[in-house]
């Protein structure tokens, strides 16, 4: 198979859009840990809050894993344009194969991020009673049950 410059150029606007998403991933959570640093300050539940201030710096550490993974997939993608321009076919397809691996690894660790989302969001509303979480088939059977 042989590759033209513009197939890189083609991960542009992909990449791009999945860095977007990330930074603001990377704000929300930064808002929500200086929120979370004011209250363990002030509050007498510093066990709980400190439990959540962990789990944030986890996934901080991630969004800046998936960052650096979609700025290393950005540059090998414009590595790769350069490799093509001056005919080095063969490096080109490596260093493109690289960036698809680069910007893989970067979309497997945001859904690990938002699978940790998920649960310490779970956790925050863990304290309310009468908000148990049903399997998808219950939630599906309560709705053809109400109608």
């Amino acid at each position: 198979m042989d590759i033209s410059i513009n197939t890189p150029a083609l991960l542009f606007p992909a990449i791009s859009l999945v860095m977007l998403a990330y930074t603001n991933r990377f704000l929300a959570l930064s808002n929500r840990v200086r929120s979370l640093h004011d209250k363990y300050k002030s509050q007498e539940e510093k066990h709980k809050i400190h439990g959540q201030i962990k789990n944030l710096r986890y996934r901080l550490k991630l969004i800046k894993n998936m960052q650096a993974l979609g700025v290393l997939t950005f540059l090998l993608c414009i590595f790769c344009m350069y490799l093509i321009y001056i005919e080095a076919m063969g490096w080109a397809h490596a260093v493109f194969a690289l960036s698809l691996v680069s910007f893989t690894i970067s979309l497997l660790i945001s859904l690990l991020e938002i699978q940790l989302s998920t649960k310490a969001i779970e956790l925050e509303l863990s304290d309310i009673e009468g908000l148990e979480d049903p399997s998808l088939i219950e939630y599906i059977k309560n709705k053809f049950e109400r109608e």
